[in-house]
């Protein structure tokens, strides 16, 4: 992240010519060569999204001319464990895209990113809510900002409900009864490993008023409410409410066999196209809930979000392109809603204004957004693979009979708890 000087002053050159007169005269041609700074910016992503990063960093460097930009991206997992060695080095980009947990797990008290309030001048955070911001503050100071939201949600396919005469589910009881109905000719809704351990902590936090863990990851539930969760989700696999989490298949949304899904909001278009192709009608449904439930029980997250390193020699530079990530319309156009649905207004006014903003994942937008404020903020250690590795282990000894129902909830609660 050094300053490069391409030629530290301008150069001269003479053309020697003649004209028909015979007349020998001099023409020069001055070339202005400036100072060029060099950034670096890194990503992760498939092919496609390195394709049309790249090429808006090209037109990043068509309008900075002074900003040299050297890109590194890889797939998630390779992007992963470069970060976590360059982080540990010191040696990582001066612009990158993190994953929201990294915060806690980079920056404890804060000082691990740069803070970006200070970079204020070269960003407009306008085009961002406080509450937006907030997922990016550690200790006061804004570590990063986030491109979007994320949550998980329910998607229904509103036409099989309708064969049933069923209404899309807003209720635990809807999508309960919806299994008694169908009758084992449809899942009333189906999920991945990862979607059932945040049903099952929605409907138990709804039940109980009692949070699974706090912000700092620890554990709030007792064995007891762990049962309640293992008990849900056994008994949504003994009534064909929804298939067991290991055969999910994603095939079968798009066929129709599963008449609902629960996935991510950035999921919509992956899950929910090749049905709505099909010819289904796929609706974002309502985020289920008791009637008087105590607490919200579903959570959002950044999709993916933007940090500075605390160690960039080139702070101006590293916000100019920041700024153009987040909110420019070149940026806009050629990213469009792969990576959620823009939180930046002047990024979501200009999509709008182009008419890229429409679909189910903007339905499933929309839709959170009026539930916005009944959505909490996850924890960053809520996602934890060995937590919801042990869950679905402790739900099966029971299924397959190999504990009961007790000694599975404290064992649960016991390792867990070991965790942290």
């Amino acid at each position: 992240m050094k300053l490069k000087t391409l030629l530290a002053s301008a150069m001269l050159s003479v053309f020697v010519g003649s004209v028909a007169s015979g007349c020998t005269y001099y023409k020069p041609i001055v070339k202005i060569h400036t100072k060029q700074t060099e950034i670096s910016f890194s990503w992760w992503g498939n092919d496609a999204r390195n394709e049309y990063t790249i090429n808006a960093i090209k037109e990043f460097e068509r309008l900075h001319p002074e900003i040299k930009v050297n890109c590194h991206y890889s797939e998630w997992s390779g992007y992963q464990s470069r970060s976590n060695v360059q982080m540990a080095s010191n040696t990582e980009a001066d612009v990158m895209q993190i994953n929201y947990a990294w915060i806690s797990q980079y920056s404890p008290d804060g000082y691990g990113y740069y803070d970006i309030n200070k970079l204020s001048e070269y960003i407009d955070l306008s085009n961002f809510e406080e509450s937006e911001l907030s997922y990016g503050m550690k200790n006061g100071m804004l570590n990063a900002i986030p491109i979007a939201l994320n949550t998980q949600t329910v998607y229904i396919n509103k036409d099989i409900y309708e064969e049933y005469g069923l209404e899309v589910p807003k209720h635990w009881n809807d999508i309960i009864d919806a299994a008694k109905v169908m009758n084992g000719k449809h899942y009333p809704l189906a999920m991945t490993q990862k979607s059932s351990w945040f049903f099952a902590t929605s409907y138990v936090e709804q039940m109980t008023g009692k949070r699974l863990m706090n912000q700092n990851g620890n554990i709030i539930f007792t064995a007891d409410e762990f049962k309640e969760m293992i008990n849900f989700y056994c008994q949504l696999i003994k009534n064909n409410v929804i298939p067991q989490v290991e055969y999910f298949d994603k095939l079968k949304i798009e066929n129709g066999e599963y008449a609902g899904v629960l996935a991510w909001l950035s999921d919509a278009k992956g899950y929910c196209e090749t049905a709505i192709s099909n010819g289904y009608e796929m609706v974002p449904a309502d985020y289920t809930t008791f009637e008087n439930r105590q607490l919200s029980g579903w959570y959002a997250k950044p999709a993916t979000m933007y940090a500075i390193s605390k160690n960039t020699d080139t702070p101006k530079e590293a916000a100019i392109l920041l700024d153009y990530l987040l909110n420019s319309n070149e940026m806009a156009s050629y990213q469009g809603i792969e990576k959620g649905i823009p939180l930046s207004k002047s990024t979501r006014n200009y999509l709008n204004k182009n008419n890229m903003l429409s679909g189910i994942q903007y339905e499933a937008f929309i839709k959170m957004n009026q539930f916005n404020s009944s959505i909490d903020v996850i924890s960053p250690f809520f996602e934890n693979e060995d937590y919801i590795d042990m869950y679905t282990d402790a739900c099966n000894n029971v299924l397959y009979e190999k504990a009961t129902l007790d000694e599975s909830a404290v064992a649960l609660y016991e390792n867990l708890t070991k965790q942290k």
